[in-house]
């Protein structure tokens, strides 16, 4: 299924992959207002709902046909893939569909932190060492910890405490908003032929785990309590709790980044490319109370 506009000759066309997560959705509404051409590729076109003007075009990673096509015409490509075991073979496949279609710029959201075996950090390195061979411009964005991740921690805190095995480290926290108007930028402004370029976001400041109890006891009024664990007794709570093994190890490796404050780094990269300072966690808390608050 397909359901695209042809595109202007005076206006580079921009496809979206991961047009219907976090960031993707609020790229595609920014770019919407934008003079360019939005294709939003997605494996679900029937359930995509994209702002008007924004083209739909379905897409499966495993058939090279149903990418050449989704991508012919594009110019720039950004790529948001959803953490899965499937995620390198699938960015991949699309980074080489990209580069025979002679799609001229690459942005793809990656991951802030060094060479580790971690996952899904060391999917995003292996594909950032893909993207890099290929004759292509391309853009990495590194955003720190999504400030989203703090949902899954919502009912704990609404019965007043939670556990981690992230101890006393440091990690600052980003709204996946930010990393849609940094990618605006990426996408929008013209490169190089050759051009390998690393962005680096973050927020404003970096947070303790206790730090970010003590904010959500303030917004909250009453006493929010963080309790560190060892990681094998974490991993058997959140298990327990319901996450499968997959979720739990993509956690507990969360928390061993968190404990060894890998994602503490503080960037003024957001407002240099946006021109505004990035989103604060208490903002973003502020905005999102609900999800911590007892039903």
């Amino acid at each position: 299924m397909s359901d695209r506009s042809s595109s202007s000759s005076n206006q580079p066309r921009i496809a979206i992959a991961g047009a219907t997560g976090r960031i993707g959705s609020a790229l595609a509404s920014l770019l919407a207002a934008d003079p360019v051409d939005v294709v939003a590729l997605t494996r679900n076109p029937d359930a995509a709902q994209m702002p008007a003007g924004v083209a739909v075009s379905a897409v499966d990673f495993e058939r090279h046909d149903s990418l050449a096509d989704a991508l012919r015409g594009v110019d720039r490509l950004f790529i948001s893939h959803g953490t899965s075991p499937r995620q390198v073979a699938n960015e991949i496949a699309l980074i080489d569909a990209a580069v025979a279609a002679g799609v001229r710029h690459i942005v793809k959201v990656s991951a802030l932190g060094p060479a580790t075996r971690l996952l899904p950090l060391a999917w995003h390195m292996q594909v950032e060492a893909h993207l890099s061979l290929q004759p292509v411009a391309s853009t990495a964005l590194r955003p720190s910890a999504f400030m989203s991740v703090l949902n899954h921690i919502g009912a704990q805190v609404a019965s007043g405490s939670w556990t981690g095995a992230a101890g006393t480290g440091r990690v600052n926290f980003i709204d996946t908003r930010d990393v849609a108007e940094a990618a605006r930028v990426a996408l929008i402004e013209e490169v190089e032929p050759g051009s390998q370029r690393a962005y680096h976001l973050t927020g404003p400041r970096a947070w303790t785990m206790e730090q970010v109890a003590q904010e959500l006891s303030r917004l909250l009024g009453r006493s929010i309590v963080y309790t560190n664990q060892p990681p094998a007794r974490q991993r058997e709570a959140l298990i327990a709790g319901g996450a499968s093994p997959f979720v739990a190890d993509l956690l507990i490796g969360l928390d061993q980044m968190f404990r060894e404050s890998v994602l503490g780094e503080t960037t003024s990269t957001v407002e240099e490319l946006t021109g505004r300072a990035p989103r604060s966690l208490t903002d973003w808390l502020s905005e999102n109370i609900s999800i911590f608050q007892a039903s």
